[in-house]
């Protein structure tokens, strides 16, 4: 009774559900491909722990270089274990080159973007302009980046919003990495002082300010320049550095904070936009009011 069962079962495993051309499909193929893919994640994550503990350590590897090579031996194994699960179903290799040409035809139809954004994921992955934890500008949004996967790049910004750009567009569009090697960024802070203001006054106001908030660089110091003569103010200009781009435009606030305190206590005047009108009577209304 119990060999019966076995044969039975046996046959309900290799009883083929449809075919695909002359191959059939059974249960027994599709179980085999779940647990070669299966397989072939769990080998996958333990690679990538090892690469993460073991080999950056001994490389001397960056954070980027680590993530990348996580992504591509990710990406391969996954490509391996799907040739594999299509041996097991029994797709032959012939059959697999007949189903990647019907794919091709279907990727150069309708899968443009999708092929496109995959290769400049690998791309950024290989040449790395970006990385995970960078903080970069891409098409007037700004961020740090949290993930970069097949098809798109996931970024934080400074809203804590995340928002998913497509790879492509760090490929074929300009992109500001603020992180990229020197990771100092130089931030412009303007202010306009009343015209018979003590410049020298100014300048050492200005750095005195610069040189009392955290967060500023002592190297490169900070720069004060005269920029002009504007219509109702004398116009500076304050120079200074911070290492952590992210924080440019909260640093930038509490320098404004600080120079309205230092010129308050200083007695420098910012003044308000001044028009000066010039009146001119006719003839005609100067003999009415001379009347």
């Amino acid at each position: 009774m119990e060999h019966f069962q076995l044969a039975e079962i046996i046959r309900w495993v290799n009883e083929p559900l449809f075919h695909i051309g002359s191959t059939p499909v059974t249960f027994g193929g599709i179980g085999s491909a779940f647990v070669v893919m299966l397989c072939a994640l769990m080998i996958s994550s333990v690679i990538q722990r090892a690469v993460s503990s073991n080999l950056t350590k001994s490389l001397n590897l960056t954070s980027g270089m680590t993530y990348a090579l996580r992504r591509i031996l990710h990406y391969l194994i996954v490509f391996l274990g799907v040739l594999l699960a299509a041996q097991c179903v029994g797709l032959n290799l012939g059959s697999l080159a007949v189903i990647f040409g019907f794919l091709s035809v279907g990727i150069g139809f309708g899968l443009q973007n999708i092929t496109s954004n995959f290769i400049a994921g690998l791309i950024i992955l290989l040449e790395q302009p970006i990385s995970v934890g960078d903080f970069i500008s891409v098409e007037d949004q700004m961020g740090t980046v949290t993930d970069i996967k097949m098809r798109s790049t996931y970024i934080q910004t400074l809203d804590c919003v995340t928002i998913i750009i497509p790879n492509s567009k760090f490929v074929e569009g300009q992109v500001t990495n603020w992180s990229h090697g020197d990771t100092r960024v130089r931030i412009h802070c303007p202010v306009g002082v009343a015209y018979g203001s003590d410049t020298e006054l100014v300048t050492k106001t200005l750095l005195e300010a610069a040189a009392g908030l955290n967060g500023v660089l002592k190297n490169p110091a900070p720069e004060v320049r005269f920029m002009g003569f504007g219509d109702s103010s004398l116009d500076f200009e304050l120079l200074i550095w911070s290492n952590t781009p992210e924080k440019q435009f909260a640093l930038h606030s509490q320098m404004n904070y600080a120079i309205d305190h230092a010129f308050r206590k200083h007695g420098i005047q910012i003044p308000f936009p001044q028009r000066d009108l010039h009146l001119q009577m006719t003839p005609a209304i100067e003999r009415l009011s001379k009347a």
